[in-house]
């Protein structure tokens, strides 16, 4: 079989190098695609926004199924496009992919349906929401509507802090017209967690729960981005634990999208934290997330191609109690550029790959990388995702850092402290 993944980041080329494994696939696609991703797959000269163009292209090469991880491209209606001409894809429909890109529809569509979510309110007018802070205090969160990124949450322990936010969001736009909208929330403490779920609009299946560190620096602090390193499995969350969840907020959450009309088939996901009084859910996805992917992928015994094709058919009841994990531990660490997730250079000779790539149960997953003159630079912020399976959470660890420290580029930064909890 052919397939066509859309998306160019470490997370799609997680995915494809899972269908790599597939017996059925003998040839997979992507666009755009990355350097990492050109080693295994096919990287096209199609636009992911040119959508005549990939549904000529899907059909011309009678790609048997295409699978969307593009945020960008899912919200322009790729979905819809390619359905419409009768080809197979996995992903939301345009109106369903709202839930992973607007932060005000996912928090008042778990309002409504009453899934638990930290208090909020949203304001479009700078005085408006100033005054609000002022009067709420602190600790408190404010994010952007849009997911733009992993910057577009600030979490202020001052007033002038939160001002601070609300002026780059609201009055220096550093977003541009990306953030018409702003959500001031309660700030709450306990631990976090990060699920997804194969869904095919009616039943789902998890994959496995991991904890992401999203912050920039050692021990969470420093600005948020989309994660400096995850793993998985999170010794904290009990079986038990994992039950609840599916049952309280993803459950429901598949319901209340069904409940509005919303047909959503591939990946819905959640970051939910877990305190005393409960579960509250801080975010939510319509993708594979990044490195979320990067992380579980690997412990992925079943064929994705065949989950794949369980989705876009509907038949994912037919095997969700079939879908099996490795019993190893993994851990994943984040190498990004100097300045990310802000102003940062890019044109950087990568070495030590070679090196890497000579490890075993290690593997590397690139996001930001092109080929320059037969050289692979750095590109984007987010540079290279490291990622090791081990007997436990300690034995992954120490692989995945004996090999990032084996790659170089300048200005290289990465976190030390993955796993080490």
């Amino acid at each position: 079989m052919k397939v066509l993944v859309i998306g160019g980041g470490g997370k799609e080329h997680a995915i494809v190098w899972k269908l790599s494994q597939s017996r059925h696939v003998k040839k997979i696609y992507c666009c755009p695609g990355n350097a990492g991703i050109a080693e295994i797959a096919e990287c096209i000269d199609v636009s992911p926004y040119d959508f005549g163009a990939l549904v000529d292209f899907i059909k011309y090469e009678w790609i048997d199924l295409t699978i969307v991880n593009a945020e960008e491209t899912l919200l322009k209606g790729v979905v819809d496009s390619v359905e419409k001409e009768g080809c197979k894809i996995v992903g939301p429909t345009k109106a369903s992919a709202q839930i992973g890109f607007s932060r005000v529809f996912a928090k008042d569509l778990m309002r409504h349906y009453r899934i638990p979510t930290p208090e909020y309110k949203v304001f479009t007018f700078y005085p408006h929401a100033e005054d609000y802070v002022r009067l709420k205090g602190y600790p408190i969160v404010i994010k952007a509507d849009g997911l733009i990124g992993g910057n577009s949450t600030f979490l202020a322990f001052t007033v002038e802090e939160a001002i601070d936010a609300l002026r780059l969001l609201m009055k220096d736009r550093i977003f541009g017209d990306a953030v018409k909208r702003v959500i001031i929330e309660d700030f709450l403490e306990g631990e976090e967690v990060a699920i997804m779920v194969f869904t095919d609009g009616k039943t789902l299946a998890p994959l496995e729960i991991l904890k992401n560190h999203k912050q920039l620096f050692d021990a969470d602090i420093g600005p948020n981005t989309e994660g400096m390193g995850a793993y998985s499995p999170v010794p904290f969350v009990k079986k038990g634990m994992e039950t609840v969840i599916i049952d309280k907020i993803m459950r429901p959450l598949l319901r209340a999208l069904h409940s509005e009309g919303l047909r959503h088939k591939g990946i819905l996901s959640a970051d939910i934290l877990i305190n005393k009084e409960g579960l509250y859910v801080l975010e939510l996805g319509c993708t594979f997330g990044d490195p979320e992917s990067q992380t579980v992928l690997p412990r992925l015994k079943t064929d994705l191609m065949e989950i794949s094709f369980a989705i876009t058919d509907e038949r994912l009841s037919d095997i969700q109690n079939a879908i099996e994990w490795e019993n190893e531990a993994s851990v994943c660490v984040v190498a990004s550029s100097g300045g990310y997730p802000r102003m940062y250079q890019k044109g950087f000779i990568i070495s030590g790959l070679k090196e890497v790539k000579k490890m075993k149960d290690v593997f590397v997953f690139h996001a930001g990388t092109v080929y320059n003159n037969g050289d692979i630079v750095t590109s984007e912020g987010r540079v290279l995702s490291v990622s090791a399976i081990g007997f436990d959470i300690k034995d992954a660890r120490a692989k995945v850092y004996s090999a990032v420290e084996k790659i170089h580029f300048e200005r290289i930064h990465y976190r030390k402290d993955i796993g080490k909890e």
